[in-house]
This record gives structure tokens, sequence and C-alpha cells, in this order.
């Protein structure tokens, strides 16, 4: 099993718009008090299973990524064999399922192949995937898609360290926090927007507290923290900057994940920018004031 070092990415992108919009200030005091037992685990992963997926994640081998192909770019020798993950650098969902892909340590059985959705190529619809979306996964002669079901089948259907657990309660708990996410995008957006009810927020805190075995939602790490982590990359900052809203602020768990999972190098090496989320959130939300 392979993964990579962190590789910063790095994007120039311009803005749309110079107008300013004034949004009220949502304030909550700051808290970063840990229960004990969670805490301790903070310092020592003990398990067997997050000494597994640990060392899957940091091998040190260096990945280097293809630059993103456009409309004037040449399809690659589409099924023939090779398993290619169609991703964009800047999508969440795609990113999804270039995580699991990584935490699986599959770099090298899983080609990328990134695409522009702003220019995007004519054949990737035409060829590859009706849809045109991201991301798609060419496996077997056959080309699938929709996130959620992706970072399932990569898991399922490729060797490395599983990212679902056994365990009925945490299945359970696991399809309860599936079902969650549009909901929680949802409300997030709301939040940056302005709206003050940050219950989505409790939710999550709630629920990474059900498990005391790590910090994540199913105490070890998992498709569920896959699922929520490109998510809360983009709010976290730009609530912070624009709206002054910590998002982990009184909420100790969510904290803690937040720490956690940027010490996950196979979801760390598909991170961008912090100030990179804040400009697209300003020119998606704040122009059109």
């Amino acid at each position: 099993m392979t993964s990579s070092p962190t590789h910063p990415l790095h994007f120039s992108l311009p803005l749309i718009s110079n107008k300013v919009a004034t949004f009220p200030t949502i304030n909550k005091p700051f808290s970063h008090s840990l229960p004990l037992q969670r805490v301790s685990y903070f310092h020592s992963l003990t398990t067997s299973r997050a000494a597994l997926i640990s060392a899957s994640m940091t091998t040190g081998v260096k990945e280097v990524l293809p630059p993103a192909l456009t409309s004037n770019s040449e399809p690659p020798p589409l099924f023939d064999g090779t398993t290619r993950l169609y991703i964009s650098y800047t999508c969440p969902y795609a990113q999804r399922a270039w995580i699991a892909r990584n935490c699986k340590g599959l770099q090298e059985k899983i080609k990328l192949v990134p695409i522009n959705l702003q220019d995007r190529p004519a054949w990737y619809k035409e060829k590859v995937y009706p849809p045109n979306k991201v991301p798609a996964l060419e496996h077997n002669n056959e080309v699938k898609g929709e996130s959620l079901d992706l970072i399932k089948y990569i898991d399922s259907n490729f060797d490395g360290p599983s990212l679902f657990p056994e365990d009925p309660a945490k299945k359970e708990l696991a399809e309860e926090l599936y079902g969650h996410l549009d909901s929680f995008s949802s409300a997030l957006r709301s939040l940056f927007k302005g709206d003050a009810n940050d219950a989505a927020l409790d939710f999550i805190e709630t629920s990474l507290s059900k498990f005391d075995d790590g910090p994540f939602f199913l105490g070890q790490f998992s498709l569920v923290d896959i699922a929520y982590a490109p998510l809360i990359e983009r709010f976290e900052p730009a609530l912070l900057e624009v709206r002054e809203y910590d998002m982990s602020s009184g909420r100790p768990n969510l904290g803690a994940w937040i720490q956690e999972i940027k010490k996950v190098e196979g979801y760390n090496e598909t991170r961008r920018d912090p100030k990179e989320h804040v400009e697209s959130f300003k020119r998606r939300f704040m122009a059109k004031q």
C-alpha cells in the first residue's frame, strides 16, 4: 500500500466582483475543554486498526498531480484496462473519492484524471460519463458516479485497509450521518448567509460523542469522515473570516475532529489553501448582494 506526503494545491482565483456586502456577525464564546477520555486518545492511537490506517497514509511516497484537462485536451486511452478516477481539484464531492483512493493506498492502481469544470472536454460527456459530473470511476470497462456510492465502492472493491466498521452500532450511526449530509450542507450555507440557527453543527457535535475509541465520527477514521471532511474544510474558514463565527467554539468534539482529520495524510494531500475557499464563497454568495 502506498500513500504520499502533503502536496499543497495552489490556484489563482480572480474575483468576479468587487462589490462588498455587509452581513450580521454571529458570535459564540470560545471553549476548547475536552472530556478526559477523548484527550487521552489524542496523545496515542492504541488500537490496531488505527495503526493499520496510519501506516497506509504515511509511506512518504510523493505523488505528482497531473494538470487538469480542458476542452483542448485529448482523451486518455479509454477502457484500456486502466482504472481512472475523474475528479476536479476544486470539487468537494470529487474530493471524497480522491480521499478514499488515497487512504486505501491506491495511488498506483487508480489513476487520477482531473477535469477543468469551467472548461471541460466534450469527450468527457460523450465518451466517459454522460451526466458530465465528477467524480466518476472508470473500472472494469464501466463508469460509476455519485460520490457516496463511489467511496463505498472503492472501499469494497479494492485492496487496502477497510474504511468502514463491522460494529452494527457504528454502521447504524454511519447510515444516519450519510442521510444528514444534504441537510448539513444546506444548513451551513444558510449559516454563511446570516441564519443564526446552528443546530446542524450541534448535531455533529453530539454525533462525535457517540464513540470514545477515537476522535472521528465512528471512533476510528472511516468513510463518514471522508464524506464530511470536504464540507467542513470549506465552511470552517469561510464562516470564520466572513462571519467571525468559529464552528468549533463550544464544540470540543468538533474542534478535536478538525485537528485530527488534518493529520490523516490521505486527506491532507487533497486539501486546498483555506484562503481559496474563502474567496470562492465570497464570489458565490457576496457578489450577488
